[in-house]
């Protein structure tokens, strides 16, 4: 195992193209198909993209359809494999992931109903034609070396892909399928592309409930594209589209055995590494990468040895902000189940603070203030829902300054209150030590007091409400929904209670935190209260039989504080530095 990965401790036969591409295709689709749920679920595994399932509405970069023609030349993310159907197996070599998603993660994407489609549809075609084809074949096809290219659909998931896969020496074998498309009902020639002044027949697999997968066979050679409308934007493929030019030279290149996209991640030869899978800001942040346009991407590499290692990319950008989180960890309470940093560049927030509601001069001014960095925890007595927002400012601290928070905070939070005459509780503003307190009272039936708490309960809207509290203590900004997390950090900053940069390494840069042994018990109390067993018992017995187990394995694991090293900087794009996971 690697020092920077959590730890417990060919011979090749060029053929035609003419003559290969139609059998090639239904077998590289079921391996470009298993790819790219893999790639989602790696992700999913390292706990990087929660915006495959809920993205920002409206604030995705992505197109607005899955019609939509995807920009071949910008992928979200890339795997570049030694072994394709090694790799959800390699996956479980890291013994953090291995203990919490075991081999049901391998068995998932080996039954998925996209696969299974897909073998249907070749057993199929094997039969009809009466080919002999052993089911083998598509274990050795994928067991070859393949780039896989993936794009966001409007939802924020890699739902696109595009994959590059080495045939070797099963060319020969897979030859009686030349002849398949030309009487076929689902594998068909549709077009033809010039690759390198060469005419290169394009065939579609149609599968499943309607879906159409492309493919292009060169040499031994074949590249696989998710969705026709990547390459052809009309149904007659008969366009390529408006860079028909620059598609064809990628393609000719990817089917020449090229690197795909690996130039345009900043990445060097994969060489010897049997895995490296790379994923873009665009798939991580959730909708927001135009606010942190420091932060480029990540990837994680399994090399000869099968050792993991993970790597941060960054962009370097105008005003670029220090890369020193230890301001926001001095801040932070000890105790977090997790947590997480990012460089702050002043100047990019003010249209986002305006679209939620303060003033425009406002909310220049105070994006302006915003620098060095901001970090965000979780707490085991919290809630998910409710994490604490450490921010620091470079503006003088004074009466102009607590002015200009006041109004921007009466302006963003609160709730229509049908029970108050003003429709808003009132901001309770008080001052707190050497800085000030601002608290307002939001009415929710997802509230952490209970209505009868409240000085008048009778104006609560519903059965609940918050303490919504923000705090400047000098150049320090804190915000919460859970009064009581701000009220611990505020005692943090006076001294009386220790923080958690007084368990982080001294010695490096600390973008992240990781605590299972309390971030099982917080995600093992949020899904009990979102599956009441009255209400939902088939969820909560699948989740009191699968989940809670690995959520228990899970806090067996010590902590972890993912370190940069110490005087990292971004030069450039896609500057890569190496990420290290110290055991604490």
């Amino acid at each position: 195992m690697s020092d920077n990965t959590p730890s417990s401790s060919q011979d090749s036969t060029p053929t035609p193209p003419s003559a290969q591409a139609p059998r090639r295709g239904p077998l590289i689709a079921i391996g470009a198909l298993a790819a790219a749920l893999v790639a989602g679920g790696l992700a999913l595994a390292f706990g990087l993209i929660p915006a495959f399932h809920s993205a920002p509405v409206g604030t995705l970069e992505a197109p607005e359809s899955p019609d939509v023609v995807r920009d071949l030349k910008c992928p979200d993310a890339l795997i570049e494999s030694a072994s394709l159907s090694q790799l959800p197996k390699a996956v479980l070599e890291v013994p953090l992931l291995r203990d919490v998603l075991t081999e049901d993660f391998v068995f998932y994407y080996e039954n998925n109903a996209d696969r299974l489609g897909l073998t249907g549809t070749l057993r199929r075609i094997v039969y009809e034609h009466d080919l002999t084809l052993k089911d083998s074949v598509i274990e050795e096809l994928l067991d070859q070396p393949a780039q896989v290219a993936l794009w966001r659909g409007a939802d924020g998931r890699l739902r696109d892909f595009m994959v590059v896969l080495k045939r070797g020496g099963l060319a020969k074998v897979l030859e009686p399928l030349a002849k398949v498309a030309a009487d076929d009902t689902q594998l068909k020639k549709v077009a033809e592309i010039q690759v390198k002044g060469s005419a290169t027949p394009v065939y579609s697999l149609r599968y499943g409930a309607e879906k159409t997968l492309l493919f292009v066979s060169r040499g031994d050679q074949m590249l696989v594209l998710s969705h026709s409308k990547m390459l052809f934007p009309n149904p007659g493929y008969d366009d390529l589209g408006e860079a028909d030019a620059a598609v064809a030279k990628d393609l000719g290149a990817a089917l020449e055995g090229e690197p795909l996209f690996a130039s345009d991640f900043g990445l060097e030869p994969r060489g010897e590494l049997k895995q490296r899978i790379t994923l873009g800001a665009g798939v991580l942040a959730m909708g927001y990468q135009r606010f942190i346009p420091t932060f480029a991407g990540v990837r994680f590499e399994q090399g000869k040895e099968g050792g993991w290692h993970s790597y941060l990319a960054l962009n370097e950008v105008a005003r670029q902000p220090d890369l020193d989180f230890t301001p926001v960890w001095q801040a932070m309470p000890m105790g977090a189940s997790a947590c997480v940093a990012l460089p702050v560049t002043p100047g990019l927030y003010d249209n986002m603070l305006v679209k939620l509601g303060a003033e425009q001069k406002m909310a220049v001014s105070f994006s302006e203030h915003l620098s060095g960095a901001a970090g965000l925890c979780w707490y085991p007595d919290s809630r998910l829902h409710s994490p604490l927002l450490v921010v620091k400012l470079d503006a003088p601290a004074g009466p102009e300054l607590d002015e200009q928070l006041g109004k921007l905070f009466g302006s963003m939070v609160g709730a229509y209150e049908a029970n108050v005459q003003e429709h808003v509780f009132p901001v309770d503003s008080q001052a707190a030590g050497e800085g000030r307190l601002w608290q307002r009272q939001v009415s929710s039936r997802f509230g952490q007091y209970a209505a009868s708490e409240a000085g008048n309960p009778d104006q609560v809207s519903g059965n609940g409400f918050f303490r919504v509290s923000l705090l400047r203590d000098g150049n320090t900004l804190l915000f919460s929904i859970d009064d009581k997390l701000l009220n611990k950090a505020r005692n943090t900053l006076a001294k009386r209670y220790p923080p958690l940069a007084d368990v982080l390494p001294k010695d490096a840069m600390v973008p992240a935190y990781l605590a299972p042994k309390t971030l099982s018990e917080l995600l093992k109390r949020e899904t009990l209260d979102s599956l009441p067993q009255d209400i939902e018992p088939v969820f909560r017995n699948a989740a009191d039989t699968l989940l809670l187990p690995r959520l228990k394995t899970l806090a067996g694991n010590g902590s972890y504080a993912l370190t940069l090293p110490a005087g990292s900087e971004p030069s450039g794009e896609w500057k890569w530095l190496p990420l290290d996971w110290k055991a604490l």
